[in-house]
């Protein structure tokens, strides 16, 4: 028997080579580049479309933790990231172009793996869903008559906004203003621009006068972790400063101090030429993303190679429509997988499809469902899935690997550090033998 996937992104390809590796038959089905998406900007498998970093990697954090089991448990997505790596501190970033052409090549050299270039717009019978935030309107059409549709916050198909951040040129930055630094003196990793009081506020004048290129609903239809910046400067002047222009551990060696406020770029290609504007997500137009980006010191003549885009993001109900196993309650044998199932980020959707992956293999085999330990980051994500609080469906929202949604240690630990050390060590401990 074939296993029918759908979405070649991270979550897709992530779950076919789960799925392949345990010796099943997968056919994978990508709709790039005979359908595009409003983000997307070329067919490769795994595209990386909004940051180019995957988070942290330190066993002090959530995301460090997740890296750890999905490491453990032969991700795919995590090796091919690890070798397209760009310096970026204590963060995991990639080289996009190098690593979606890593992930394709892998993905089309194994032997159990056919990649189909086609849009599918139904439900198959079995197998795994996987298309994506920007699923293509007749799947999400398909995916709605199956799992239902209805008014108001209880949906069990929902959506929020989201964009991307703008790509300079690094020899276009002027370095006599900015300067290489990691925060408190961790590497040279970013580029720091940095802002003074006065071009703060000319800065953040301008943002807040204007325009977006269009409508896209109130600040409740957008995701916490992903805030355009023109929508976050609107909760108060210092919401940057303390936010993705924070000058914290950032000591200008020109004066000896810490600017007003800074802006950060981060490498985004693997010779260096590429950086993003980190934090700076942005639905505005194009014409004001440039006058915007060009007020920042060190930027005035700075070339933009890609401009911040906006772009809706959908995902379902998930307690509602899916069980503990990642399956649609309402057809049984078909999972979902990736950000589509309301989790947020890189490495959790990367997460969501190695369990389905696994799982949906496991099914063809004859084998039960593997059902993910609590304490681990995937288990809490699932966890958060299937409970997501005191209101569940009725409030749901997608949510990234934190602490804050891993079970409590038996013992209270004050310290900070330790604490997450402790639960790292729980983590990898119950992670299940696949």
């Amino acid at each position: 028997m074939i296993l029918t996937i759908i979405g070649g992104g991270l979550a897709g390809c992530e779950a076919a080579w789960q799925a392949a590796s345990r010796g099943v038959r997968v056919r994978l089905f990508e709709m790039r580049p005979l359908a595009g998406t409003p983000a997307h900007t070329s067919g490769r498998l795994a595209e990386v479309v909004c940051s180019n970093s995957f988070g942290s990697v330190g066993s002090d954090s959530a995301a460090g933790i997740l890296k750890a089991e999905l490491s453990l448990c032969g991700s795919l997505i995590l090796d091919c990231a690890h070798a397209c790596s760009v310096p970026a501190g204590g963060a995991l970033a990639v080289d996009r172009a190098g690593f979606s052409e890593l992930v394709e090549r892998r993905i089309e050299a194994h032997p159990n793996i056919e990649v189909v270039r086609t849009e599918i717009d139904a439900i198959p019978e079995t197998g795994i869903i996987a298309t994506g935030p920007m699923t293509s309107p007749r799947m999400a059409a398909a995916l709605r008559g199956v799992i239902g549709d209805g008014p108001g916050a209880h949906d069990p198909y929902l959506s929020f906004f989201d964009a991307v951040a703008p790509i300079v040129t690094r020899e276009s930055v002027n370095m006599d203003k900015a300067w290489l630094a990691g925060r408190y003196g961790r590497g040279n990793d970013y580029i720091n621009c940095p802002m003074n009081e006065a071009e703060y506020a000319a800065f953040y004048g301008f943002l807040t006068r204007a325009e977006q290129a269009g409508g896209h609903g109130g600040a409740d239809s957008y995701f916490e972790g992903c805030m355009p910046i023109e929508v976050m400067a609107k909760r108060g002047v210092d919401t940057l400063r303390f936010g993705p222009m924070k000058p914290v551990g950032l000591t200008d060696p020109r004066t000896g101090r810490l600017p007003y406020a800074a802006v950060q770029l981060r490498q985004d290609d693997a010779e260096g030429r590429l950086f993003n504007i980190v934090g700076f997500q942005t639905g505005l137009k194009w014409g004001e993303q440039a006058k915007l980006i060009h007020m920042i010191p060190g930027l005035e003549e700075a070339e933009i190679v890609r401009f911040g885009v906006m772009h809706e993001n959908i995902y379902v109900n998930a307690p509602r429509v899916l069980d503990q196993h990642l399956q649609l309650r309402a057809r049984p044998g078909v999972f979902l997988a990736g950000q589509l199932t309301g989790v947020e980020g890189y490495m959790e959707s990367t997460a969501m499809g190695l369990a389905a992956g696994v799982n949906a293999a496991r099914t063809l085999l004859g084998l039960g469902c593997v059902t993910w330990p609590r304490p681990t980051a995937i288990g809490s994500l699932i966890n958060y899935l299937m409970d997501a609080g005191p209101d569940g469906s009725k409030n749901f929202q997608p949510m990234n690997a934190n602490l804050g949604i891993f079970p409590p240690l038996d013992e209270k630990v004050k310290d900070k550090k330790l604490k997450a050390r402790l639960m790292y060590e729980r983590a990898i401990a119950c992670v299940p033998p696949l």
